[in-house]
């Protein structure tokens, strides 16, 4: 294999394992900002269950002083 060959190759695996590496980084980024977004979601989920307990709350005193 002739030395230019060769350097191409080098080349060209050098460049597919740094593109391998960004793309690990990128994915590890998306993995913790999936990760922040369930759990702000979670959160969500929470405050929205809390408000509709205190309509329900309210419904139901409405009700018993009708």
């Amino acid at each position: 294999m002739s030395s230019e060959l060769f350097n191409q190759l080098e080349q060209k695996v050098t460049h597919a394992v740094e593109a391998i590496e960004m793309l690990k980084m990128e994915a590890e980024e998306l993995r913790e900002e999936n990760a922040r977004l369930k759990q702000q979601h979670e959160e969500w989920e929470q405050r929205l269950s809390s408000l509709l307990g205190k309509f329900q709350e309210l419904e139901g005193k409405d009700e018993s002083n009708a």
